[in-house]
């Protein structure tokens, strides 16, 4: 069983299919139904239910005076001039509603479930419907993912929590099994991401935990997996490090290169997860640093740069490139490294 989007409506082909003598599948057309309003997992358009500002679905949504646009309340706030028309904004006004409607959408477009190739019969042929609409936990994930990179943090929280709520419901009737932990751990991390973006750092370790709680159940040879939980054990440790408690930072940062350590030894030849290992064996030597164990923070510094000096980048590895060039390991380790040696003589 797969959802479909409760818009659709396809259209029957208009001309008659030719049938091949040579095979009996001929009798049958296949058609291609679009959600009209644009949200299905092969094309994307801003509808009437979508945000200017965001591009995501409206939110809190509210309409611009005098000119009556409608945006997410968060989106519009930071403008004094409507983003459309460019009239001036006197004051924004609850739009009830639209919002309404989209809460609706929302609910529906992914609830209403029918079987996949679903079949109708017509006078000369048969009609094969396809499903084109993603599946509720994408389409969500999808919409907050939008409302985050915008900034509308309230957006993006809102509907990873639903999503969330799906998962955990999902869970209780089949169990912890590896795609539904894998999810849930996923979208606790973005939930994490959205309440350190508003300054809650509390909230952002408790969702951080639990995901590394869920995605620790599952297989450490899955390359996407090990990464998100060595991420979320880094979002963690940088918490604490921010809140002053070195050591609960350490121990946080070490749980990360742990991971990524095993997951080099299992497939060495992953220059993202040897870039991925180089930068926590930086954050564990810079705490060890400020804790004063500096002998300790030289030889991680040390391990970092071999590791760096061990990559060998492929042509279509530019975006690697543009990470390491970006973020700047290799001068990172190299003056790192330099000024504990310094620290050291000076000593």
């Amino acid at each position: 069983m797969r959802p479909v989007c409760p818009f659709v409506k396809a259209a029957r082909p208009s001309e008659p299919i030719k049938k091949d003598k040579d095979s009996s599948a001929a009798a049958s057309a296949t058609a291609s139904p679009k959600c009209p309003l644009g949200y299905d997992s092969q094309t994307f358009k801003l509808g009437p239910l979508s945000c200017m500002i965001c591009h995501a679905l409206l939110f809190d949504s509210a309409n611009c005076v005098p000119c009556s646009h409608s945006f997410c309340k968060a989106c519009v706030s930071r403008f004094k001039d409507c983003p459309l028309c460019g009239a001036d904004i006197e004051k924004t006004e609850p739009n009830s509603e639209l919002q309404g409607l989209v809460d609706r959408f929302i609910e529906g477009h992914a609830r209403i479930k029918r079987a996949h190739n679903a079949e109708e019969e017509t006078e000369d042929k048969r009609v094969i419907y396809e499903d084109v609409s993603l599946e509720r936990g994408a389409f969500l994930v999808q919409q907050a993912m939008r409302a985050f990179r915008a900034q509308n943090i309230e957006s993006a929280t809102s509907r990873l929590c639903l999503c969330a709520q799906d998962i955990r419901g999902q869970l209780e009737t089949m169990g912890n099994t590896s795609e539904l932990c894998s999810q849930l751990g996923a979208v606790l991390g973005m939930l994490g991401d959205c309440c350190r973006a508003t300054g809650d750092a509390s909230s952002a370790v408790t969702y951080f935990e639990e995901s590394v709680e869920f995605l620790s159940k599952l297989p450490g040879n899955d390359q996407e997996i090990t990464h998100t939980l060595s991420i979320s054990l880094n979002k963690i440790g940088d918490l604490k490090y921010y809140d002053g408690d070195l050591q609960a930072a350490r121990s946080y940062y070490f749980k990360s290169l742990d991971v990524r350590r095993d997951a080099v030894k299992h497939d060495p030849n992953v220059p993202s997860q040897i870039l991925d290992l180089a930068v926590s064996f930086a954050k564990v030597a810079d705490v060890d640093r400020s804790l004063g164990n500096e002998d300790v923070a030289i030889n991680e510094f040390q391990e970092g740069i071999k590791l760096l000096e061990s990559l060998t980048l492929k042509s279509e590895d530019t975006g690697l490139e543009q990470r390491v060039s970006g973020f700047q390991c290799w001068n990172f380790l190299r003056i790192k490294l330099w000024r504990n040696k310094l620290d050291t003589i000076s000593d």
